[in-house]
C-alpha cells in the first residue's frame, strides 16, 4: 500500500479555501483510514474521518510542542491520576483549534452534519465522576495556559458502566466505548515498560558493598504506552494524556500450543490484560481488592518508569529528576508512587537512601479528595505483602525512619506514634495510603477552603501540626472550554455581544458583567438563552425517559453521583411534602417545578440503588397524579456523563448542593451551573463557601447546620426520631414511602432507607429537613420575581471567573510545582 498522503495545510488564504483544504482531507482520511467511499461510507465512517483530520491537526501542534520541549531545560508537570473522565473530544477540540465554522462548512459541501457527527461519538469512560473531570480539566487548562505537562493513568478497555432503568432500578450495562474504535488514540509499542508482581526479596551486595535488595517477582505484566492528544485554547501547545494498557511479556507460548495446552498457551495473555480491562472492579471480594491494588501499582510503576526514561533522554543524571518533572498524586489512587519511586532509585538506579527521599520528595506532591475515613484508602498487610513485597519492605522502612521523627518531636506521646504510622494496627493490620503520600510528598491540599482547614483539623491534624508548612489550599475549577462555551454557545455568543471576547481567555473578566446586570435589553436576551437551553433539555427528557416537562417551570437539577452524603434522599422527602401540599390544595399559588436527577450509583452500593428507585418512584407516582395537573414533574435522566451534562448544565435555574457539611471536599457540578447562571440551593460545604461568597449572600439560597454544628450534634446523643415527632410534614412525607405509595404498594421496599434514617441518620438528612424546605420557599418567592431572578442569574455568571480550572492550574504551577509556561511559536507541518 501507497504512503497516505500528508494532510494539506492551508495557511494565509480565504476561508473557501480552507473549507475546500478541510474537506479533501475529511475525505483523503475516509478513503486512506477508513477504507470507504462517500457512497457507502456510514454516519460512523464520517465521524471517523473527521476526528482523524482534526487529529492530524493537533498532532502538528503536538509535533511542535514535543520538539520545543525536548530542546529547552524545562519542568514538566506530570497529573498522576486513576480517572480522566475526558467526554467527548471532537467538538472540544474543534472549538481549541478554532476549527468549528471551518469544519461545519466543509461537512455541509460533503453532504453531512456536522452537529449529528458530534452526536456520534462515544463517551470515554475512563472515570467514575468529580475526580476523573476535575483531572480532565486541569489537562485542558495545562495546554492553554501552555505549561509542559502529562497526564497518566490507565486505558480501561471498559469504562464506568453504562446505566439503564428496569423497573425503577439501576441496571449496570457494559460499557463498549472502544468498540468501534477510538480515532484519538497513538498506540506506542515502543513506548513499554515491566511490572512486577509476587515473589519474595533477596538481600545482596554490590561491588562496592553496599547492601542491594533483589525482588525475584512470580509474574510480570507489560505496560503499553496509549496517547490522546491534549490540544490548548487558541494556542500552539498540544500536550498528551498517556494512559497504559497492560499485556502479557510473551503473549503466545508456542511449546504449550504444540504440547495441545491451548488455553495455556493464551493463559498468561488473558491474566495481563485483565489489569486494564475494567474501571474499578467490584472491590467487595477479595479478587477485587487485589485487582485494584494491582492496576494502582501498574500505572505508577510505568508512569515513574517513562519519567525516567524521559529525564535519561535529557542526558541529565538522575539525581536532578526533580528539577525535570514535578508529578502531582490526584487522591491516594497513585500514592503507591511514593515507595515505587523509591525503589526504582534504590534497586534500579543505585542511590543511597537519603539521596532517593530527597528526590522523591522534591518530586511528589498529593491532592486529598476527601474527608470520609473510608475513602481514604488502606490496604490489608497479607495482600499487600504477596502482591507487593519489595514496595511493602520500602514502606516498611520509610515508616520507621519518620516514626523515630515523630518520637524525637513528640518525646512520650505513644498514641501519636500510634495514629501517624503508616500501618493500622487495629484489627486487621492495613497499609494508610494516605498516610504514606503525605510523608512523601513536599506538598499536601486540599481542594476547597473549607476542606482544606478541616484536613488540618481532621484526618491529617496530626501530620498538619508536624509539617505546617507543607499544607495548603487550591480550591478545584472547571474549565470554561467544555462547560460554557462548546455546551452553552448561545450564552457564551451574549456574553461577546456584551462584554467582548476577552473573557474567553481570562475567565476573571466576567465580573465586568456585574455592571450590566439591570440592564433590561440583557435581561430580555438573557431568558431567551436560557428558556431555549430549557426547551432543548425538554425535548432530550421526552426522547429519553417519555416524560413531557414544561419548559416554563422551575428547572430544579441535582446531577452527580448517587450517595447518601449528598443526600438526594432529602431532595425527594421535600418533593414528597410538596406534593402532598399541592394535593390536599391544588389552589395553592405554588410556581410549576421540573426536578432533574441523574446520577450513578456504585455497583454494590445497594442504599445509594434504593434512593435511585425511591426517586423513580415518586416520579411514577407524581408525573400523572390528575389533582395536581402536572405542576410538578419529577424525571431520573439515566446514564449522566459529561456528553448528557451538556445539555444539563445550560438548562438549569436552581442546582442542589445539598450535601451534609464537611462532608464534600470541594464539588464541580456547583461551579458547572454556576457559570452557566444556575442559582444554587445548598449548604456551607466544600466549595459552596467560596461560591456563595463570590455570587454574594443575596444570590445564594443556603440552608442547614455547619460543618461544625454537625460535628456538635453527632457528638451528642443525636435522636433522628426526636426531628419526625416534632415535624408533621416530615413525619408524613416518611408516613408515604413506608406505605408503599411509591414501590406499588410494597411496604417492604424501603424499609432499609427508612430504617437508617430513623436509627440513625448518619448524614442528618431528618436534621437539616425542616430548614431545607423553608429554603425552598424562599427559592418559591424569588422565583414568582422573575427581573430578580435573572439578575441573580447575571450575578452568578458574572462571579464565576475564580473557579475556572485555569486559576487552579495557576497555583498548582506557582505554589506547588515550579512550572512555567513555554511557548510554543509554531506548529510542524
Amino acid at each position: 500500500m501507497s504512503e497516505i498522503p500528508a494532510p494539506e495545510v492551508a495557511v494565509d488564504i480565504d476561508p473557501a479555501a480552507k473549507e475546500q483544504a478541510f474537506a479533501h482531507d475529511v475525505e483523503r482520511n475516509l478513503i486512506c483510514r477508513q477504507a470507504r467511499y462517500p457512497d457507502i461510507a456510514t454516519q460512523h465512517d464520517w465521524f471517523m474521518a473527521l476526528a482523524y483530520t482534526v487529529r492530524d491537526r493537533m498532532l502538528a501542534n503536538w509535533a511542535g510542542s514535543m520538539q520545543t520541549y525536548s530542546a529547552r531545560d524545562i519542568k514538566v508537570a506530570c497529573y498522576l491520576s486513576a480517572e480522566f473522565l475526558i467526554g467527548p473530544q471532537l467538538g472540544n477540540s474543534l472549538l481549541n483549534l478554532g476549527l468549528e465554522s471551518e469544519a461545519r462548512e466543509a461537512m455541509r459541501s460533503l453532504g453531512q452534519n456536522l452537529d449529528e457527527l458530534l452526536a456520534v461519538e462515544e463517551e470515554p469512560g475512563l472515570g467514575n465522576g468529580g475526580l476523573g473531570r476535575l483531572a480532565a480539566c486541569y489537562l485542558d487548562s495545562l495546554a492553554t495556559l501552555q505549561i509542559p505537562a502529562i497526564g497518566y493513568g490507565i486505558r480501561y478497555e471498559f469504562g464506568i458502566f453504562d446505566q439503564a432503568l428496569r423497573d425503577g432500578w439501576q441496571v449496570e450495562v457494559t460499557d463498549k466505548w472502544l468498540q468501534k474504535g477510538n480515532p484519538w488514540e497513538i498506540v506506542r509499542p515502543d513506548v513499554s515498560y515491566y511490572v512486577s508482581f509476587g515473589g519474595h526479596t533477596q538481600c545482596t551486595t554490590d561491588e562496592a558493598g553496599r547492601l542491594r535488595v533483589q525482588w525475584h517477582h512470580t509474574g510480570q505484566v507489560k505496560g503499553v504506552a496509549c496517547d490522546m492528544p491534549m490540544q490548548g485554547y487558541r494556542v500552539n501547545t498540544c500536550n498528551v494524556l498517556r494512559l497504559w494498557k497492560s499485556e502479557a511479556v510473551e503473549s503466545f507460548d508456542f511449546q504449550d500450543f504444540n504440547a495441545g495446552k491451548y488455553y495455556e498457551a493464551v493463559e498468561m495473555k488473558v491474566v495481563s490484560e485483565t489489569l486494564s480491562k475494567v474501571l474499578y472492579p467490584n472491590d467487595e471480594p477479595d479478587a477485587g481488592k487485589r485487582l485494584r491494588l494491582a492496576q494502582q501499582y501498574f500505572f505508577v510503576s510505568c508512569s515513574l518508569q517513562d519519567m525516567l526514561r524521559l529525564s535519561d533522554a535529557k542526558g541529565l543524571p538522575v539525581e536532578r529528576f526533580a528539577d525535570l518533572f514535578a508529578a502531582q498524586l490526584n487522591d491516594t489512587h497513585p500514592s503507591i508512587a511514593v515507595a515505587e519511586l523509591m525503589r526504582l532509585l534504590l534497586d534500579e538506579r543505585g542511590l543511597s537512601w537519603d539521596v532517593a527521599w530527597n528526590i522523591t520528595q522534591r518530586a511528589l506532591a498529593y491532592t486529598n479528595h476527601t474527608l470520609l475515613p473510608e475513602a481514604l484508602e488502606t490496604w490489608g498487610l497479607p495482600l499487600f505483602q504477596s502482591l507487593l513485597p519489595r514496595p511493602l519492605e520500602i514502606i516498611y522502612e520509610i515508616n520507621r525512619r519518620f516514626l523515630d521523627d515523630v518520637r524525637r518531636i513528640y518525646p512520650g506521646d505513644d498514641a501519636r506514634v500510634m495514629r501517624m504510622s503508616f500501618i493500622d494496627e487495629a484489627g486487621d493490620r492495613k497499609v494508610r495510603m494516605a498516610h504514606l503520600a503525605t510523608v512523601g510528598s513536599h506538598a499536601v491540599n486540599g481542594v476547597a477552603a473549607l476542606h482544606s482547614d478541616l484536613l488540618r483539623q481532621t484526618v491529617l491534624r496530626d501530620f498538619a501540626e508536624m509539617f505546617p508548612e507543607r499544607f495548603l489550599n487550591v480550591t478545584n475549577g472547571v474549565t470554561p472550554r467544555r462547560f460554557l462555551m462548546l455546551s452553552n454557545p448561545a450564552l457564551a455568543r451574549l456574553l461577546d455581544d456584551t462584554l467582548g471576547t476577552d473573557w474567553r481567555h481570562d475567565l476573571a473578566r466576567l465580573d465586568a458583567l456585574a455592571a450590566h446586570a439591570d440592564s433590561p435589553a440583557l435581561h430580555d436576551a438573557w431568558r431567551k438563552v436560557r428558556h431555549d437551553n430549557k426547551a432543548a433539555l425538554a425535548v432530550r427528557i421526552h426522547a429519553t425517559t417519555g416524560i413531557e416537562v414544561n419548559p416554563g417551570a422551575l428547572f430544579d437539577i441535582q446531577v452527580k453521583r448517587i450517595h447518601e452524603y449528598k443526600r438526594q434522599h432529602l431532595n425527594a422527602l421535600y418533593i414528597i411534602s410538596l406534593w402532598r401540599r399541592l394535593s390536599r390544595n391544588p389552589d395553592l399559588d405554588l410556581p410549576s417545578r421540573c426536578f432533574i436527577f441523574g446520577g450513578k450509583a456504585a455497583p454494590g452500593y445497594a442504599m445509594a440503588k434504593l434512593i435511585i428507585r425511591l426517586i423513580t418512584g415518586i416520579a411514577e407516582t407524581v408525573n400523572d397524579d390528575p389533582a395536581i395537573g402536572g405542576r410538578i414533574k419529577v424525571v431520573f435522566y439515566p446514564d449522566f456523563n459529561v456528553k448528557n451534562g451538556h445539555a444539563i448544565y445550560p438548562a438549569a435555574d436552581l442546582s442542589e448542593q445539598i450535601s451534609t457539611a464537611g462532608k464534600e471536599a470541594s464539588g464541580t457540578g456547583n461551579m458547572k451551573f454556576m457559570i452557566n447562571g444556575a442559582l444554587t440551593i445548598g449548604t456551607l460545604d466544600g466549595a459552596n463557601v467560596e461560591i456563595r461568597e463570590e455570587a454574594g449572600a443575596e444570590n445564594f439560597f443556603l440552608f442547614g447546620l455547619t460543618a461544625a454544628q454537625v460535628d456538635e450534634l453527632k457528638r451528642s446523643d443525636y435522636r433522628p426520631a426526636d426531628y419526625v415527632r416534632n415535624d408533621d410534614t416530615l413525619r408524613d412525607a416518611l408516613d408515604q414511602i413506608a406505605e408503599g405509595r411509591f414501590s406499588r404498594g410494597d411496604r417492604d421496599m424501603f424499609r432499609p432507607l427508612l430504617d437508617n434514617l430513623m436509627q440513625s441518620d448518619p448524614f442528618l438528612v431528618l436534621a437539616d429537613f425542616a430548614d431545607y424546605v423553608r429554603c425552598q420557599e424562599r427559592v418559591n418567592e424569588a422565583w414568582r420575581d422573575k427581573e430578580q431572578w435573572t439578575r441573580m442569574s447575571i450575578m452568578n455568571t458574572a462571579r464565576s471567573g475564580k473557579f475556572s480550572s485555569d486559576r487552579a492550574i495557576a497555583e498548582y504551577a506557582e505554589r506547588i510545582w515550579a512550572t512555567r509556561p513555554v511557548r510554543i511559536d509554531h506548529a510542524r507541518s
